[in-house]
Order: C-alpha cells, then structure tokens, then sequence
C-alpha cells in the first residue's frame, strides 16, 4: 500500500483490511457468537474482547482496519483492537474536527 489509508477509497480500503488481517483466522473472537445461537454472558463477553484486542495490537493491517471501521461504523465486533462503540466515539470525533475544520475555511 502507498497511499495513506484516509487517502483510500472505501472498497480499496476493504480489500486492504482483507489482505493480512489477523482477525480472518478466527472470526468468531472478533464478532463474538451469532446472537441467535446462544447468549454470551458480559464476563464471557469482555474477555473474548481482551484476547481480540490483543491479536489486534501485532496485526499487519491494524491502521487500515482502524481507518475502514471509523468510515463503515460497524455495529459490532472488535475493529482494529477497538470495540464498535470506541469507533462510533471515533467517528463523532472525526466529524466534529471535520465540521470545525470547515467553519474555520469559511471565517478564514
């Protein structure tokens, strides 16, 4: 990859996350179990996420992962050793400093 992954379209960025990611090996600790299988209990719950986030921390494709899910704002999973409700934190964040961004061109 050459380009900077906020410079990335968002299919290329996909196909970037896709390309690597450690996460591919064993979905089921990032997405957690299909919620109409079977309850998991919060305990259980937060440290599959620990271990996620762990496995997340060495992945190759960490930054480009971080990049897809603030854009696709995924509504669950662990994302680049982030849960989805860190990334919507994220997201609003990103569009707070955007819409600064663009008041401050307006006045300038």
């Amino acid at each position: 990859m050459n380009d900077h992954p906020s410079r990335l379209s968002t299919p290329d960025l996909r196909d970037e996350c896709l390309d690597g990611a450690e996460c591919l090996f064993d979905t089921e600790l990032h997405d957690g179990p299909d919620p109409e299988d079977r309850f998991e209990h919060p305990d259980a719950r937060a440290a599959r996420e620990d271990v996620a986030k762990d496995i997340c921390a060495t992945c190759p494709v960490q930054v480009v992962c971080l990049e897809y899910a603030i854009r696709t704002k995924p509504a669950s999973g662990v994302w680049a050793g982030l849960t989805a409700d860190e990334i919507a934190q994220l997201h609003a964040l990103r569009m707070e400093r955007e819409q600064f961004a663009e008041a401050f061109e307006e006045v300038a």
